[in-house]
């Protein structure tokens, strides 16, 4: 036991040793473009990173030939070259378990920067670092680096081999988790340190996104009621949907979820119609975004919409004899469960309890994220765990707390010990 609190003790010092130092780091990193699709920047950045520490690195970009197949589950890029990800493996002595430590590199706009009171490329103001990708998940690829820092530190050599996966396009779908999983990078376990506010994240709801066009008919506006406006007939459906929503989150439980008032959020995120004030509109199109909870596949979601679409559209006329068409476009995120009772996440607890002397928060997520990759393409364990919270990601003025990232850093170089093994 002294031995292991030695140890403890030696990584938070060195940790904290390494404040300034982490950083930099991430101002770094965030300074750095990496635009979903236009990664570049960030990436080589992280090579050069992991080189520096002299991990084994290797570099690539994902091909149209290696996701043929899988359009479904990470939607159909508009660009693969100069989009490269990164591995980097610290070998270990032998006889330990292995990890991966993800994270993705891409960031998604600034927006208006008018919204923004700090710098969006990297500023540091009460203790808080600032910047597009700061909390989203900069931090986390930091906290990665800067685990193994603590590590070389205090002279520890793992028995298990640790891989680092800094990957692209997991905003728009996952294409460089998929395509290390792909590539044949396998562990015993994956953790993504995406900003969970340093809570356990074991499992996250699936994703859906689907196009609904509606068909009216056209007439001039002092002729309105000639005419058939596409848009009054979406209402009706719009207004069934946030039913659907209330349904489902009434009717659908699981205990990592149940403590959300809103676990299956359907949102209509876009919406066109209409090329003429004075024109009733014969054509909608409206873009969609809806929840499943795990336990349910992915393909029955799908069917759920659907049915309650068509269900609502067959209720009036028009509809019946003009069905809306739905299409499934983009990254459609499966969801994703590892059972608490799995060693990694029993692994995360202990390590985070050791580090901060409190049993960490335990939940589900209600967002999609790369996990569900690594779990159903690679048959890996993984959990998510990191600092940030989730509500500043994507937010004008995204930030995260030092102090929370320094946890998170603490917390991941005692799991790699925990779970690794020291040599």
């Amino acid at each position: 036991m002294a031995v292991e609190m030695d140890l403890t003790g030696a990584i938070g010092a060195a940790v904290d040793r390494n404040r300034d130092a982490t950083t930099h780091l991430l101002l770094d990193l965030v300074a750095a473009p990496s635009l979903t699709g236009r990664e570049a920047p960030t990436a080589l950045l992280m090579k050069r990173e992991c080189e520096r520490r002299g991990l084994a690195t290797k570099s690539w970009s994902a091909t149209a030939k290696e996701m043929a197949g899988y359009e479904m589950h990470v939607g159909e890029q508009a660009r693969y070259r100069n989009r490269p990800n990164v591995a980097a493996v610290r070998k270990g002595a032998g006889g330990g378990r292995s990890l991966i430590l993800n994270g993705h590199m891409d960031t998604v706009p600034v927006g208006d920067p008018a919204l923004w009171s700090r710098d969006p490329s990297g500023e540091i103001a009460g203790g808080r670092i600032y910047g597009r990708g700061s909390c989203d998940m900069k931090g986390g690829l930091t906290t990665i680096l800067a685990a193994l820092d603590a590590l070389d530190a205090c002279g520890i050599t793992l028995r298990g081999d640790v891989t680092v996966l800094a990957t692209v396009g997991e905003e728009d779908g996952g294409l460089g988790a998929l395509s290390s999983v792909l590539r044949g990078y396998r562990a015993d376990a994956v953790v993504t340190t995406e900003p969970t506010n340093l809570r356990l994240i074991p499992a996250h709801v699936g994703s859906l996104v689907f196009r609904l066009t509606i068909t009216g008919r056209n007439a001039h506006a002092a002729m309105r009621d000639a005419g058939v406006s596409a848009f009054e007939k979406f209402v009706p459906i719009f207004h069934d949907l946030q039913a659907f929503e209330r349904e489902r989150n009434e009717t659908q439980h699981h205990p990592l979820f149940d403590q959300y008032p809103n676990k299956m959020p359907i949102n209509v995120g876009v919406v066109h119609t209409g090329e003429w004030a004075s024109t009733v509109p014969d054509r909608l199109v409206a873009e969609i975004r809806t929840g499943f909870l795990p336990g349910e596949t992915m393909e029955q979601a799908q069917q759920a919409v659907i049915d309650r679409i068509m269900a609502q559209a067959n209720q009036d006329p028009w509809l019946r004899e003009h069905p809306p068409a739905i299409e499934w476009f983009g990254g459609q995120f499966e969801s994703a469960d590892t059972p608490v009772a799995e060693p990694i996440c029993q692994a995360i607890i202990a390590a985070h309890e050791t580090i901060t002397g409190q049993r960490p928060d335990i939940a589900g997520m209600t967002g999609g994220a790369d996990m569900r990759l690594f779990q159903r393409f690679g048959g890996m364990p993984s959990v998510m765990y990191g600092a940030g919270d989730a509500i500043e990601a994507h937010a004008p003025d995204e930030s995260i707390a030092i102090d929370d990232l320094l946890t998170a850093t603490k917390t991941v170089a005692q799991l790699l010990c925990d779970w690794c093994g020291v040599a």
